[in-house]
């Protein structure tokens, strides 16, 4: 097997304005977890995490899914580079990918692509922020054939600057239209869900309210966890925007800090506090729950709570896909896709990290509530690019 894997990212700043915003947009997409770390406070965590998604706001991580919350740290994979510590050579043959995702996570699913497909594969694992901002700032002279994404927003800002290809229709088609670019130049390859956790020692679902907006209420103060500088959360802050409005918006965040929330490092980090009591309730992804239950058993004190009628806090986002429109291997970038979305793979995450399925006769984890069943707003995932506001409106409620 020869696939290789660069973890540096490129330090080189952005080469216009345009690409400073747009490196700014880009670097808080990601889903984060890792150590069990917390600290309380409206500050956001600084330092290093490892061993799952992480998140950072200055510092560098490693081992994850990462994000920076304003800082200008860079992030790469989790194992020992074969390939050099540059930008990935590439080469008419080989296939270059840019990996916002976790090699842990998504490691074991590329290589079985290479296996099966015989294709040499080199992927630079790094922060889906800084690899959007480098594929802005490499433009023409990218390697990159395949940019695969945590986040949709990332997706949604390299297309929205003419770099992506159009995907085959008949991938394309495979997934709901919810899950992809209306122009067909990304697509999601899975899912994963929103989700308010709580402790179930100290709560019912009955004790939670209807929607995220209602967590303001002072009766909540002292009893809510977040992680402000958490891509997802961003992500969900964004969607806010968008559906609520730029006032409402900044109206809950006030809400939430006045509610004093313990701040954390990340989801998992989140969930460890729910469960242990340190806090009530967190703002979390769906699938670390699952993952705790895996390694602890039912005894895991803290359950999954899905928000209804299209609340802004059941948000359902996509780690997607995009082809470089530069690509030298095209054929074998639409191989890939192809791939990451046939039944093996998408069985694979069903089952190896508990996200959701997109195409349909993939059945997910049978505890999962099904993704036909989540009443999540109506939003276009690629118009989540607007991050840099999102920063912006952190910042002014003294949240990050």
């Amino acid at each position: 097997m020869n696939l290789r894997v660069s973890r540096r990212l490129s330090g080189a700043p952005v080469a216009s304005l345009i690409l400073t915003v747009l490196l700014a947009v880009s670097l808080l997409l990601l889903a984060a977890c890792g150590q069990e770390s917390s600290q309380s406070g409206g500050g956001s965590g600084e330092g290093s995490a490892s061993g799952g998604e992480t998140t950072s706001s200055g510092g560098s991580a490693s081992g994850g899914e990462t994000t920076t919350g304003g800082g200008g740290g860079s992030a790469s994979g989790g194992s020992a580079s074969s390939g050099g510590t540059g930008a990935p050579a590439g080469g008419e043959g080989s296939l270059v990918i840019y990996s916002g995702r976790n090699e842990e996570l998504v490691g074991p699913i590329v290589e079985t692509f290479e296996e099966e497909s015989g294709i040499d594969v080199e992927v630079r694992y790094g922060d889906t922020a800084e690899l959007a901002a480098t594929i802005l700032e490499e433009g023409e002279n990218s390697p990159a054939d395949v940019f695969y994404a945590q986040d949709a927003g990332a997706l949604g800002a390299v297309s929205d600057e003419g770099l992506l290809s159009p995907l085959p229709e008949e991938d394309v088609n495979k997934v709901d239209e919810r899950f992809r670019d209306p122009d067909g130049r990304w697509v999601g390859v899975s899912g994963r869900a929103r989700v308010v956790a709580y402790n179930t020692e100290m709560l019912s679902e009955g004790d939670l309210p209807e929607s995220i907006l209602d967590f303001t209420d002072p009766e909540w103060e002292g009893r809510i966890g977040w992680a402000p500088t958490n891509g997802s959360f961003q992500a969900f802050v964004t969607a806010l925007r968008l559906i609520e409005g730029e006032d409402a918006a900044r109206e809950w965040l006030e809400g939430i800090e006045a509610n004093d929330p313990r701040v954390y490092d990340n989801n998992l980090a989140i969930l460890d506090g729910v469960a242990s009591g340190e806090v009530e309730v967190g703002f979390v992804n769906h699938y670390y729950l699952f993952r705790k239950l895996q390694e602890e058993g039912e005894g895991f004190t803290a359950r999954n709570y899905y928000l209804k009628n299209g609340d802004p806090g059941a948000l359902v986002n996509v780690a997607g896909i995009g082809i470089l429109n530069t690509a030298a291997n095209s054929p074998e970038a639409e191989e890939f896709l192809d791939f990451m979305l046939s039944e093996e793979a998408q069985q694979y995450f069903a089952d190896e990290t508990f996200e959701y399925p997109l195409i349909e006769g993939v059945t997910p984890d049978a505890e999962l509530v099904p993704l036909s069943e989540i009443e999540a707003p109506e939003i276009n995932l690629g118009n989540l690019d607007d991050l840099q506001g999102t920063l912006d409106l952190l910042r002014e409620t003294g949240v990050l």
